[in-house]
């Protein structure tokens, strides 16, 4: 039998579980980098093993998963009596005891499929809501073929991508997730590669941007996000966090806004690729492979490499595609989960406001997910004002660099866990967060004895001002703050050494045209409109 970690071995154990129960349509819930391929390959080995003449199917949706399920499958068990059923790979082995097929091939063709023991659905958060899709009539008529038929969902996120959960509502194929692993203990027990999030000083603004369908317009989603001041600063970010990164992975609103990303990176001297839905399958092999290998350095990426994309060396995700999908995100940031040789962690760098939104990616759940739909304003994570680390929101302390509250801070409250924070839209309307014009601005040297050797930006507004320290001397975290801020003021990449410099050099920035102030948290977010309407934002300590 094939050897199964422990986390692995349980998943098969919960669903023999629920079908000696008398349950079926089960899910089990491995996150990306998980084992998900060798579980699957247990599992139908282990039925085999049980009834010598059982006959399984292994269903998904697209011809790399296909080709891509059958390979892991015949490479974990070499003796597998296996074969692929796929109109696009042009192999028709229907009558191979385990079939490696595609739902768009076999949907209409259960004659040739005949009648099978136990089907598992790969991917199944692709699944659609209603039962009379191809999903639904190839499970109803093999079950009609074979009344006791078993079934069991696999995925790393069991909601579709409109966040609706897959157990749940009209027209369900499964009835329970029987097995969910947490990210965040098999990141601490050393099986998935551990990740960094970090909040942006470049932030996406699709505050005016409608929805439909439970997510933004596609085009006008696009329309907001690509435009050359912003994506410019962006991948200015994105290069100075990913110099010593060795496999960048960028998510984007579009094609265009993609093919935009990539110039800018090529322009910043590394090579880079775009991969959509348009890119010939000969020429998107070619590109991947190209990437896996080291030779490109950057891939962006429209709607095509969130699933079953297998580069384990991606060690910094760029998030440039807002999306109120949890889905959507988990798969997006799964992607740099696997562990590589040399692969210390992940950097993932938020310029979506996602791990704000849905939460940072080791604590999210079926659940959470379900809580946050429909109230997507919602505030789930915050940055820690020391080194810009996204954390829980209920968190009084930084893993990364273990900063204890300030005097004066609340509590943690155990209690409060599952309650999701009031912010912005929630609150009474004289604290809701607005923008301010700024007419005027400038720079103050910190007074001695306040911490580290700083600058203040101050930008004057109606009734008070909006004070910023900035750190430009000092090195890490502080030095890239006030970098981040130089560059989001429209200074150049050569950004000043010192406060002197920096206040010598002011007639280089362009003053912000508006500045607001939200809660994030204990700390606070600083957000600045600019003249060509970008928004870029960051964090510090109320007060």
């Amino acid at each position: 039998m094939l050897e199964l970690r422990d986390y692995q071995r349980r998943s098969l154990d919960a669903l023999a579980d629920a079908w000696r129960a008398g349950e079926d349509g089960s899910l089990v819930v491995l996150p990306t980098g998980a084992g998900k391929s060798l579980v699957i390959a247990a599992l139908a080995a282990e039925t085999l093993a049980r009834a010598p003449d059982a006959r399984v199917a292994v269903v998904t949706h697209s011809r790399e998963l296909i080709a891509q399920n059958h390979a892991e499958l015949t490479r974990l068990w070499p003796e597998a009596p296996a074969g692929v059923y796929s109109a696009g790979l042009g192999r028709r082995d229907a009558d191979a005891q385990v079939l490696v097929c595609g739902v768009q091939s076999v949907w209409d063709k259960l004659d040739a499929v005949g009648p099978r023991d136990l089907v598992v659905v790969d991917e199944a958060h692709l699944i659609p809501r209603s039962s009379e899709t191809r999903y639904g009539r190839l499970l109803a008529g093999l079950r009609a073929l074979r009344p006791e038929m078993r079934v069991a969902g696999f995925t790393a996120t069991p909601y579709r991508l409109d966040s609706g959960r897959l157990d749940e509502g009209p027209g369900r194929l499964f009835t329970r997730i029987v097995y969910e692993a947490n990210v965040g203990d098999l990141i601490h027990r050393g099986w998935l590669s551990p990740l960094v999030c970090k909040a942006t000083l470049t932030a996406l603004d699709v505050a005016d941007v409608p929805k439909r369908g439970g997510d933004y317009v596609p085009a006008l989603l696009e329309a907001a996000v690509n435009r050359d001041g912003i994506t410019q600063a962006a991948v200015a970010e994105l290069v100075a966090y990913g110099r010593e990164r060795r496999a960048w992975l960028a998510f984007c609103a579009g094609v265009a806004h993609a093919d935009a990303v990539r110039d800018a990176v090529r322009a910043q001297g590394f090579t880079c690729e775009t991969v959509s839905g348009d890119t010939p399958k000969r020429e998107r092999t070619r590109i991947v492979a190209a990437f896996r290998a080291g030779k490109t350095r950057c891939l962006t990426s429209v709607g095509v490499l969130a699933t079953g994309f297998n580069v384990p060396e991606v060690d910094l995700i760029a998030l440039l595609r807002p999306t109120q999908s949890t889905g959507l995100y988990v798969q997006q940031v799964g992607r740099a989960l696997r562990r590589a040789p040399g692969k210390a962690d992940a950097l993932v760098l938020d310029y979506a406001g996602l791990v704000r939104m849905h939460g940072p990616v080791d604590i999210v759940t079926a659940r959470t997910a379900a809580a946050v739909r429909g109230r997507e304003d919602e505030v789930r994570a915050k940055p820690c004002p020391d080194c810009g680390v996204l954390i829980p929101l209920n968190a009084s302390t930084c893993e990364r660099c273990w900063v204890e509250p300030e005097p004066g801070d609340p509590p943690h409250d155990p209690e409060a866990e599952d309650a999701l924070p009031i912010l912005s839209d929630q609150l009474p309307p004289d604290r809701r967060p607005t923008w301010h014009p700024v007419p005027d601005w400038r720079f103050e040297f910190a007074p001695p004895g306040a911490g580290p050797r700083g600058l203040d930006l101050v930008l004057a507004c109606d009734g008070g001002s909006v004070r910023v320290r900035l750190h430009p001397e000092e090195s890490g975290y502080l030095r890239q703050k006030a970098v981040g801020w130089w560059r989001g003021l429209g200074g150049g990449p050569d950004a000043p050494m010192t406060a002197a410099e920096l206040v010598e050099r002011r007639d280089e920035l362009v003053r912000p045209s508006a500045v607001r102030v939200r809660a994030a948290g204990l700390s606070e977010q600083v957000e600045c409109r600019m003249p060509d309407g970008r928004v870029f934002s960051d964090v510090r300590r109320p007060g």
